[in-house]
């Protein structure tokens, strides 16, 4: 390892961390008096670059954490793991990823299997706490048991828990207010079941936009399937009967399913419909068209929501508090004028 200490390694090292060459010395030689943080940086930097770290470098886990989410196929499930596995291991702790699949453990096993194996603590990502029909009180036995968590897109009142979400309610109105600004008259919203509290919040403020710009608007202008690309093309295709020209999606894979729907009638998108969509995971801009939708914050949500664990972790009292992420409009290719009404 004697190559790591060289200029052109420090300065490459230094370069992608964005850090002097010194504190990269500084962290290489074991020295006190560097940020957390910033070593971390520094590892990260040698990690990106493919060098080995030395071994007086490598340290032992505060312990395992587990994350839980659904499945791996909607892209914005990965995007939250690898900034919350970023943030744990900046604190030094060692997540443990556990997915949902069809037929596989539930998420009782799975907090149960965790558990066995002595986690510290629980990050539960849109898992059965976002399911209004679900029973809380597997939530309430855990907090029973001592075991820290804290639960990401989903609130449910009857939990003593930290909750982290984006404000749903305000990204269907960015959307709404989006088309209503091209000229769209009539609108569609493309969303999963009302059982799920985001569904249900985007309901409510598609809903209450709608109304506030004077807008017609029916039950049936409301689709509910899955957050899939084939729920989106269903949805799609249900609300482009309806006479939608502009469709707001609760997932960036519905919006894609929404299109798709859009192109087997002949239509186009953005000419003839505009469509957005919800979540802005990385893949998304190179959509084509590339898609406009509504960004969650995902390292500011995931790096919260790794804060409030910690804190729980450290004996800091937990209290249920919700913590309210702004969502961002971004606007690509997916939408433009209303085409001329007929």
């Amino acid at each position: 390892m004697a190559g790591v200490t060289s200029p052109l390694r420090l300065t490459d090292i230094a370069a992608q961390a964005q850090v002097s060459e010194a504190t990269v010395s500084r962290v290489l030689n074991g020295k006190a008096g560097v940020a957390a943080g910033t070593r971390h940086k520094v590892l990260a930097a040698m990690d990106l670059l493919g060098y080995e770290r030395p071994v007086r470098l490598r340290r032992r886990s505060n312990g395992l954490v587990g994350l839980l989410i659904p499945e791996l196929t909607n892209p914005i499930f990965p995007a939250f793991a690898q900034v919350i596995e970023q943030a744990l291991a900046g604190h030094g702790y060692t997540p443990v990823l556990c997915t949902q699949t069809p037929g596989g453990a539930t998420e009782d096993e799975l907090v149960e299997q965790l558990e066995e194996r002595g986690v510290t603590g629980i990050v539960f990502l849109s898992g059965l706490h976002a399911d209004a029909h679900a029973d809380p009180s597997r939530y309430q036995r855990l907090a029973a048991r001592g075991l820290p968590f804290v639960l990401i897109n989903g609130f449910n009142e009857h939990v003593n828990a930290p909750f982290v979400s984006p404000d749903d309610r305000v990204a269907a109105r960015m959307a709404v207010r989006h088309l209503a600004d091209l000229g769209h008259q009539r609108i569609g919203l493309a969303i999963g079941p009302t059982r799920y509290v985001p569904s249900a919040r985007k309901a409510e403020g598609f809903t209450a936009a709608l109304a506030e710009l004077g807008l017609a608007s029916g039950e049936a202008d409301i689709q509910r399937t899955l957050f899939t690309v084939e729920g989106g093309h269903a949805a799609g295709g249900a609300l482009l009967d309806r006479g939608c020209t502009g469709i707001v999606c609760g997932s960036d894979p519905m919006a894609l399913g929404v299109i798709r729907a859009a192109r087997q009638r002949g239509l186009r998108v953005p000419e003839d419909v505009s469509v957005v969509g919800f979540d802005d995971s990385p893949l998304i801009p190179f959509t084509d068209p590339p898609l406009t939708t509504v960004r969650q914050p995902v390292r500011a949500m995931a790096t919260a929501a790794v804060g409030a664990l910690l804190e729980a972790v450290g004996g800091t009292p937990v209290q249920q508090t919700e913590f309210v992420f702004q969502p961002e409009l971004v606007v690509r290719g997916s939408t433009a004028q209303a085409p001329p009404r007929p």
